[in-house]
């Protein structure tokens, strides 16, 4: 029995050993591909021009850059925002109507996602310049008496953002909403709730997860994204990834740049943390 146990756990940590074998081309990745870089990041950003941390000072104690930080944050937060309030309905419906509208629909949805971003971002400009198809438009309607500025600000940025960052707040949630038993929502009707009771008191909290997984990620993907904001949004209303391709390749400050990332990369984790420790449907409570 004992010789019985010991070939036992020689087996298990064969067993182990074989299992890791398979994981270290996919941790030889991540060492390579990320890793690696950030460390050669933070390096570059405590070590030039001097050693010390004077780039994170002047970046967190400048008005200009911290200008850029509030402009990355609000644009970041109303378009997760608007994006949540938008997608939330698309994929409630995409989840209740017939399987073969729901497919042609999804597959326009994710067909926008394949379309080239450069080509989208473009698109929007046509569209929201002043003599646009929004401006006419709402010229037409009587709803304004001269065009709005919708570009070179951050209002274009944010409409512009927000069309590309919705199917990333779609995807998710149609998936969670379908998983909602719907015997739950008529169990709520024979209790005596009404609609709106049933919807915030029983479909949302269900469906939270997948809401906080979409704006999650839209939040993430908005503090840096580069293309939109530089076309929609112009020079003098300049983002955070704007601000590190400058010193990077107009400046060829590596040191600020770094430091710039970084602070992105720690508010990105820091994210992503409190989402795992608040909004886990899998963590103990």
């Amino acid at each position: 029995m004992v010789q019985s146990a010991t070939t036992g756990g020689e087996g298990t940590k064969v067993r182990r050993e074989s299992n890791f074998n398979y994981v270290v081309p996919a941790l030889l990745l991540i060492a390579f591909f990320f890793i690696i870089p950030v460390l050669m990041l933070l390096m570059r950003s405590v070590l030039e021009p001097t050693p010390g941390l004077q780039n994170y000072a002047e970046l967190l104690g400048s008005t200009t850059y911290l200008r850029v930080f509030m402009n990355t944050f609000i644009v970041a937060g109303l378009v997760t925002i608007i994006s949540v309030l938008i997608g939330y309905p698309v994929a409630w419906l995409l989840a209740i109507m017939p399987e073969r509208w729901a497919r042609l629909i999804l597959a326009i949805i994710i067909l926008s996602m394949w379309t080239n971003l450069l080509a989208r971002t473009y698109a929007w400009m046509v569209l929201l310049q002043r003599t646009g198809v929004v401006n006419k438009m709402l010229i037409g309607l009587g709803i304004i008496d001269k065009p709005l500025a919708l570009v070179n600000n951050l209002v274009g940025v944010t409409i512009g953002m927000t069309y590309i960052m919705l199917p990333f707040v779609i995807l998710p949630l149609i998936g969670v909403i379908k998983s909602i038993d719907p015997a739950i929502l008529r169990a709520a009707a024979l209790c005596g709730a009404n609609k709106r009771q049933a919807f915030a008191r029983v479909l949302l909290p269900l469906s939270l997860p997948g809401i906080a997984a979409g704006a999650l990620m839209v939040f993430v993907m908005s503090l840096g994204y580069y293309v939109t904001p530089a076309l929609l949004g112009g020079t003098s209303n300049m983002m955070l990834a704007e601000l590190v391709a400058q010193f990077v390749q107009s400046l060829v400050n590596w040191g600020m740049g770094g430091a710039a990332a970084l602070v992105l990369l720690l508010v990105t984790l820091a994210l992503y943390a409190i989402q795992l420790k608040f909004l886990n449907p899998n963590r103990t409570r």
